[in-house]
C-alpha cells in the first residue's frame, strides 16, 4: 500500500533513544508492535481489568482483549485512510500498558496514595505510567531498559499528560515526546496533536470501549436491551437490525446492533477525516501536528458517541454493583501502597531490587513511593489480591 504524505512513514522516523541497525526484515514500526506483543507488560493485560473485574467471568473484556479491538478497528481505518497501519497497531497494542489492577478505580486510588504520601507529588497517571513502561520499566535488553521503542510509536502512547509531568519529561527529552504537552511561550514552535495514526489509535479506543461495554455491560446482567433504548444511536441501529431481520431477539440482535454500531462509527471517522485532510492539506507529519486534530467524527457522530458515553458513565460505571466493587478494589490497592512504604522488604524477593533503581537518563535515585507505585500498578487483579491476603490485608 502507497502511504500518504501526511503518515508517518519508517525511513524517516525520529528514531530510537538508543541507536540501532534497521532489522533486515521488518519496519521500525513493525519492529516495535513486535517488542510490544513479546513484552511482560503486555502479557499481565490479560488479567487486568477493563470494566468488570477479572475473576467475575470468562467471557468480559480484559485489558488486553480491549487493545486488541482497538488495533482491530485503527488497522481498519488506516487502511482506508493509507496511514500507516503497523504503527497506529503498534501505539493501540500499547496505549494502555500502564494501567493499574482494576482499571480506572486502582488508577485513581494509586493518584491519591501518592499525592497523600508526597503533596508535592507528581501523582499517577495511566498513560504517563505506559510510556514508562516501554521507555524504564520492560527489562529484555542487555544495553538499556525499556523496549527503545520508535519516537512515532512513544509519541502515541503519550496521548495525555499534565503540564508538570510533561516538563520533566521535556527537561530530559527536549523537543521529544512531551513537547505538545507542555504549556508553550509565545515564540515557541506549536505541536498541537501527534500524528495522525497517534489520533486514529486514541479515537478507535473510545470507538471500541463503547461498544464492547454495551456487549459487557448486557452480558453482566446490568443493563437490558431495552434499557439501552434510551441511547439514540442504539435505537436507531436496533429498529434498522429488526426491519432487516424480523424476529431477531436476544444475544444475536445485541450482536448486529453492535455490528452495525461499529461498521457506521468506522465509516463516519473516516468520511470525516478524509474531509478534514482535503481542507487542511498537510503536506507531512509535522503539518499535522501543528493543526487541530484531523482524525474525528462528524459533528452529528460526535454528539451520539457522547450520548452513549453518558448513558454508560451513568448506568454501568456508576452502577452501585460496580461501585461497590470498585471501592473495595481501591481499598486493597491503598492498603498494598501503605504495607510497601511501611515495610519495603514485604515486596516478594526477586522485586526489591528494584529499590535500590536509578533514574538512568539523569542518574538520580528513583524515590521509594515511584517504585512501589510501578509495582502495584504492574499487578494483575488477582496478583493484587493474593498479594493483599499474603500481607495479612484481607
Amino acid at each position: 500500500m502507497t502511504l500518504a504524505v501526511y503518515a508517518c512513514n519508517p525511513a524517516t522516523s525520529r528514531g530510537r533513544r538508543f541507536a540501532q541497525d534497521p532489522a533486515l526484515t521488518r519496519s521500525e514500526y513493525q519492529r516495535d508492535r513486535d517488542r510490544i506483543v513479546h513484552s511482560t507488560a503486555f502479557r499481565r493485560l490479560v488479567y487486568k481489568t477493563q470494566v468488570f473485574l477479572n475473576h467475575e467471568g470468562d467471557l468480559f473484556r480484559s485489558r488486553l482483549t480491549h487493545s486488541l479491538e482497538v488495533a482491530q478497528l485503527s488497522r481498519s481505518i488506516a487502511r482506508s485512510l493509507n496511514l500507516n497501519e503497523d504503527l497506529v497497531e503498534a501505539i493501540a497494542l500499547a496505549h494502555d500498558l500502564g494501567h493499574t489492577p482494576f482499571g480506572h478505580a486502582g488508577q485513581d486510588a494509586l493518584n491519591e496514595c501518592l499525592r497523600m504520601h508526597n503533596p508535592q507529588s507528581a501523582g499517577f497517571e495511566h498513560n504517563l505510567q505506559s510510556l514508562r513502561v516501554v521507555d524504564s520499566l520492560e527489562e529484555r535488553y542487555p544495553s538499556y531498559n525499556g523496549l527503545n521503542l520508535s519516537f512515532e510509536t512513544r509519541e502515541g502512547i503519550l496521548k495525555h499528560c499534565s503540564a508538570r509531568n510533561a516538563r520533566h519529561i521535556e527537561a530530559r527529552e527536549p523537543g521529544g515526546v512531551a513537547q505538545r504537552h507542555v504549556a508553550q511561550q509565545p515564540d515557541a514552535v506549536q505541536w498541537l496533536q501527534p500524528s495522525l495514526e497517534g489520533q486514529l489509535a486514541n479515537l478507535a479506543d473510545e470507538i471500541a470501549y463503547n461498544a464492547h461495554d454495551i456487549d459487557d455491560g448486557v452480558r453482566s446482567g446490568l443493563l437490558t436491551v431495552e434499557q439501552l433504548q434510551e441511547v439514540p444511536l442504539f435505537r436507531f441501529y436496533t429498529d434498522q437490525a429488526r426491519a432487516q431481520h424480523p424476529g431477531l431477539a436476544g444475544r444475536r440482535l445485541l450482536f448486529e446492533v453492535i455490528r452495525l454500531i461499529l461498521s457506521a462509527q468506522v465509516d463516519d471517522v473516516t468520511d470525516a477525516t478524509r474531509s478534514a485532510l482535503l481542507r487542511a492539506q498537510p503536506q507531512n507529519v509535522d503539518a499535522v501536528r501543528q493543526q487541530a486534530a484531523l482524525v474525528c467524527f462528524t459533528q452529528g457522530m460526535a454528539v451520539q458517541s457522547a450520548a452513549m458515553k453518558y448513558f454508560l458513565f451513568h448506568n454501568l460505571y456508576r452502577h452501585p454493583q460496580v461501585v461497590e466493587k470498585m471501592q473495595h478494589a481501591q481499598q486493597m490497592v491503598r492498603e498494598l501502597f501503605a504495607a510497601f512504604m511501611a515495610d519495603p522488604q514485604s515486596i516478594p524477593k526477586g522485586q526489591a531490587v528494584h529499590l535500590e533503581q536509578h533514574d538512568l537518563q539523569n542518574d538520580k535515585p528513583v524515590k521509594p513511593e515511584r517504585l512501589i507505585a510501578d509495582f502495584i500498578a504492574g499487578m494483575t487483579d488477582r496478583f493484587a489480591m493474593k498479594e493483599h491476603k499474603r500481607l495479612g490485608l484481607s
